[in-house]
């Protein structure tokens, strides 16, 4: 291979790499905007129906752009993952939250949350069985300490955990496994092509539970309430997965998923603005640790694949771009 060849090569790549991290920060920006929008939502209408009914709207917008663009059906074998797609980040992740935040101050629920990125880390190493340094599980398992000993001590001392605390640390290990095998599966079906058609599997047993609770409990929130909830539906549940999946997909998926650090930091922001909640130095400390070790961890997780990546010829470096 020629110098001049190298070098375009080499551009490409640096593109590719700073593309993906643009998407991936566009997802996240969408996303960060949830937990407040959850929490304004859940004044006023019941969290069963926000959980579900949210990803009825988006599997309706979804089945809509499926058909106007005649996608291919996934395979059999597509359709078992997409299952595990859709039952982290359609059923478990918006319900749980949506049932923690009831009670769970946004902030609180922001630190909690922040784990999320060393989790999906975790996630992913399993499912592509990396074989990462060990300081790369004990960041993760600090990361883990860090979380569980701040939602203790914020919920009247050590060792004592609240019941949103649990059901947001469900919402994260849903929301992980959900991310790492959309991330992937967004490479064979698209990144918008994924979460739509996990949206359309999902929508039986949406509809029957939001029917279930418009009857048992029907809704009668405020306009703001009511317009949290379209934004929970448009874009949390649909329209920032297309930017987030795209940047999974267009990797590399451990550098990509660092921009998910900035994640709890623009949701503390937005629950002071848009909620009025106080910035407490418990809130502020708890977020430092779980962030900084959920960055560590991932940033070692990145390096080390980075360091295989360099070790491979040239010749798999164009086979990997072509892919892309």
């Amino acid at each position: 291979m020629s110098v001049q060849s190298s070098a375009i090569l080499f551009r490409i790549e640096v593109l590719s790499g700073r593309a993906g991290l643009w998407w991936g920060l566009l997802g996240v920006t969408a996303f960060s905007f949830t937990i407040p929008f959850t929490r304004v939502a859940v004044g006023g209408l019941s969290p069963l129906f926000i959980g579900s009914a949210r990803a009825v709207a988006a599997a309706v917008l979804a089945a809509i752009a499926l058909s106007l663009t005649r996608q291919q059906w996934p395979n059999r074998l597509q359709w078992s993952r997409l299952a595990i797609v859709a039952g982290g980040v359609v059923v478990g992740f918006p319900l749980l939250t949506s049932y923690a935040l009831t009670t769970a101050p946004a902030s609180h629920g922001a630190v909690v949350i922040g784990l999320l990125p060393a989790v999906t880390a975790v996630m992913a190493v399993i499912r592509t069985r990396e074989r990462p340094a060990r300081s790369f599980w004990v960041f993760a398992v600090l990361g883990a300490i860090a979380a569980v000993v701040f939602a203790s001590l914020q919920g009247g001392g050590l060792g004592q955990l609240q019941q949103s605390d649990v059901l947001l640390f469900g919402a994260v290990i849903a929301a992980a496994i959900g991310y790492a095998e959309g991330g992937l599966l967004a490479r064979e079906l698209g990144s918008w092509q994924t979460v739509s058609w996990a949206l359309v599997l999902a929508a039986p047993l949406m509809i029957a539970l939001a029917m279930f609770s418009a009857l048992r409990d029907p809704p009668a929130g405020t306009p703001v309430q009511w317009v949290a909830f379209a934004y929970l539906a448009v874009v949390s549940m649909f329209l920032g997965f297309f930017a987030w999946y795209r940047g999974l997909a267009i990797g590399p998926m451990a550098q990509v998923s660092q921009v998910q650090l900035v994640q709890p930091v623009m949701t503390i922001l937005w629950a002071a603005v848009i909620l009025g909640e106080q910035l407490t130095w418990p809130t502020v400390l708890g977020g430092v640790a779980v962030i900084a070790c959920a960055g560590l961890a991932v940033r070692t997780r990145a390096s080390r694949s980075g360091g295989r990546a360099r070790s491979t010829g040239s010749g798999d470096r164009l086979a990997s771009i072509v892919r892309r």
